[in-house]
């Protein structure tokens, strides 16, 4: 499985509701398990986003299907990042001419 990390800001929609957005997170966490991806850590943040969460899936397009469904609700924005483990950073960097 790939690891993403996924960097959110709330909408100004999603902000106005923000009461509610522990709800929205479990239905989150559902649609997660509907696209097999797994959330390995998740949190609220201070400073430039709002929310950093860490992901696996099996392929760029399945995380890509989910992050795409997840902010068409309107609630928040993504920037997402692939992630290279430290095993997978050693044998790119040791491959290098």
């Amino acid at each position: 499985m790939a690891s993403y990390i996924v960097l959110a800001n709330y909408t100004s929609q999603g902000i106005k509701s923000v009461k509610d957005s522990a709800k929205r997170l479990d239905s989150a966490k559902k649609l997660m398990k509907e696209f097999g991806v797994k959330l390995t850590s998740w949190y609220l943040t201070i400073g430039t986003y709002d929310l950093v969460f860490v992901l696996e899936a099996a392929n760029d397009e399945t995380v890509t299907r989910f992050v795409l469904t997840l902010t068409s609700r309107g609630n928040i924005t993504t920037n997402t990042l692939k992630a290279f483990p430290e095993a997978e950073y050693r044998k790119i960097v040791g491959s290098l001419s």
